[in-house]
């Protein structure tokens, strides 16, 4: 009996859930982003154990939900077959798997001199979504990914661990340029990613063409 007289075969679909991974990650980043450029709140246990509960669940727990949903879509059920679908699928699973990662550090008040290793392989995935991206003639995802090189590139600052404290014990100078940075991308990607989750919710739900995922 030939096996494959009985495979099932879904219809494509057009929901593609991108949408979650945009919002999670961009309430995250406008919670960090502001906080970061501006030092308000200021950095205590209480705002660090808020702060490391919001990074868990939007950009940690959406986007790991995006990036499986792809995943299944592409692989198991193949609804989905735009090829850089495979791109956001592998960016959304990452990206949210170290947010559980960066939100718990954050909530337990831990140190951040070891992220620097973390920065150079993000930074290489976010190279890579530009690529893919941008080839693809998705611009708008690619500028995503443009914005989440500048976050990688200027955390990597904050990790250092030879950044030596100015006198008081305040952060050191790359240290303190690198948070600010941090902060400026976080804020503007933000708010990238908030005219993502707007643009493609239109576009599939009302029939809009406007530039987005």
């Amino acid at each position: 009996m030939d096996p494959g007289k009985f495979a099932v075969i879904f219809p494509d679909s057009a929901f593609v859930p991108v949408v979650l991974g945009f919002f999670g990650l961009g309430t995250g980043y406008l919670i960090y982003g502001p906080q970061e450029l501006l030092r308000a709140p200021r950095r205590n246990a209480d705002v660090d154990r808020a702060m490391g509960v919001w990074g868990i669940f939007m950009p940690g727990l959406c986007q790991l939900l995006a990036g499986i949903y792809l995943f299944v879509g592409l692989t198991w059920f193949q609804v989905f077959h735009d090829k850089a679908l495979f791109m956001a699928a592998l960016a959304f699973s990452a990206y949210g798997i170290h947010w559980f990662a960066l939100g718990w550090n954050r909530f337990q008040r831990t140190g951040v001199k070891t992220d620097a290793g973390m920065c150079v392989a993000f930074v290489i995935l976010s190279v890579l979504g530009m690529v893919v991206f941008y080839s693809a003639g998705a611009w708008p995802v690619g500028l995503l990914f443009t914005g989440l090189t500048g976050v990688y590139v200027t955390k990597f600052f904050t990790s250092l661990p030879f950044d030596r404290p100015r006198q008081g014990g305040t952060r050191g100078t790359l240290a303190t340029a690198g948070e600010w940075g941090q902060g400026f991308f976080h804020t503007i990607t933000g708010l990238w990613l908030m005219y993502l989750t707007f643009a493609t919710t239109l576009n599939i739900t009302s029939g809009y063409t406007l530039p987005g995922g």
